[in-house]
C-alpha cells in the first residue's frame, strides 16, 4: 500500500510562493541600491587608484549578481510543477545561491592576490576621492541592511543577501579608515591591507554559502534534523512496528521532504486502521519536525522480504 501526500489542512509547499519570493520587494530595492553603489565605487576606484575601493565595488557587484539571481529564481520557483519537473523550479533558488558562492570566492581570491602584490609594491592612492566614494557606498549599504533585516532568516538566499550587504557595510567602513590613514600619514600600504582584509572576509562566507547550497543539491538531511529522533517518533505511533528506507532532504529553503517505508500490524489493512495511522504519522511529522511534504509507504510485517535491497 503506497500512501503519499501531506497532513490534512496543509498545502503542497512546492506550488506556493517560496520563502525568498515573499520578500521580492526588499530584494528588488536592494538590487537597485547595490547597482548604484557599485557604479559609484567603480568610478571612485578609477579616480583614486584605490584597490580597497575596487575590492569593495567588486564585492558589491557580486552581491548584485546574487540578488539578481535570487530574484530570477523566485520567478522560476513560482512556476507550477509539471510532469517533467515535479517540484517545478523551486530548486532554482539553491542553484542561484551556489553560483553566488562561486562568484564571491573568485572575487575573494583576486582581491587577496592583488592586495598582497600591492603590499610588496604600493601604488599611488588619492585619499580624498577614496573617502568620498567609500562614504557613498556606506550609505547605500546601510539602506540595504535596513531593507533586508526583517527577511534575513526567511531562506538561504535571503540570509546570503543580508550577510553580503552587512559585509559590504563593514568593508566600506574599512575603506574609510584606510583613506583617513593615507591622508594623515601617507602610509599607502593601508589601502592594500584593507583589501587583504576584505578578501579574507569574503572567502569564508563564500565557502559557507557554497557549502550550504551543495549540501542541499546533494540531498543531505537538513541541518538540525535527527533521523534517529524521527524514527523514534514514528515507532511510537500505535500499530507501527518499524520504519526503514527513511530519507529526508530539502528541495529549496523552507521545503523539506521526507520519504519512508512504515511497517504496521498486518490486521491494520483489514480493520481500516492503515489510513488513520498514515494521518497520525503525517500530523506527527508536520508538528514535531516541520515536514509537511511526506511520502509514506505503509506495508504489512514481512513485506520487507520482497523489497529491493536499496529499500532496506
Amino acid at each position: 500500500m503506497d500512501s503519499s501526500g501531506h497532513s490534512p489542512g496543509h498545502g503542497h509547499g512546492h506550488g506556493h510562493v517560496t520563502a525568498t519570493g515573499r520578500h521580492k520587494g526588499a530584494l528588488t530595492g536592494t538590487l537597485v541600491i547595490a547597482l548604484v553603489t557599485f557604479a559609484a565605487q567603480a568610478i571612485g576606484a578609477a579616480v583614486s587608484g584605490s584597490l580597497a575601493l575596487l575590492a569593495d565595488a567588486g564585492h558589491v557587484l557580486a552581491d548584485s549578481g546574487g540578488v539578481a539571481l535570487a530574484l530570477l529564481a523566485t520567478i522560476l520557483a513560482a512556476r507550477p510543477p509539471t510532469g517533467r519537473r515535479t517540484f517545478g523550479w523551486a530548486r532554482a533558488e539553491i542553484l542561484a545561491a551556489a553560483v553566488n558562492g562561486l562568484v564571491l570566492a573568485g572575487i575573494g581570491v583576486y582581491v587577496l592576490v592583488e592586495g598582497i602584490r600591492r603590499l610588496i609594491e604600493p601604488s599611488p592612492v588619492e585619499p580624498g576621492g577614496m573617502a568620498l566614494f567609500a562614504l557613498i557606498g556606506l550609505v547605500g549599504n546601510l539602506v540595504g541592511v535596513a531593507l533586508l533585516f526583517r527577511a534575513r532568516e526567511a531562506s538561504l538566499n535571503m540570509r546570503g543577501a543580508f550577510l553580503e550587504v552587512v559585509t559590504d557595510t563593514l568593508t566600506s567602513v574599512g575603506v574609510l579608515i584606510a583613506a583617513a590613514v593615507i591622508a594623515t600619514s601617507g602610509f599607502l600600504r593601508a589601502d592594500a591591507l584593507v583589501s587583504v582584509v576584505i578578501g579574507l572576509v569574503i572567502l569564508p562566507r563564500a565557502v559557507k554559502l557554497l557549502g550550504e547550497a551543495v549540501n542541499i543539491l546533494l540531498e543531505s538531511a537538513p541541518e538540525g534534523v535527527d533521523l534517529d529522533e524521527i524514527r523514534r517518533h514514528i515507532r511510537e505511533v500505535d500499530h507501527v512496528r518499524d520504519v526503514h528506507d527513511l530519507h529526508v532532504h530539502t528541495v529549496t529553503s523552507g521545503l523539506p521532504v521526507l520519504t519512508a517505508h512504515i511497517v504496521v500490524d498486518t490486521e491494520c489493512f483489514s480493520d481500516g486502521h492503515a489510513p488513520r495511522i498514515l494521518d497520525e504519522l503525517q500530523h506527527c511529522l508536520a508538528g514535531h519536525f516541520d515536514v509537511e511534504h511526506s511520502t509514506l509507504q505503509v506495508e504489512p510485517a514481512g513485506h520487507i522480504e520482497h523489497e529491493h535491497p536499496t529499500h532496506i
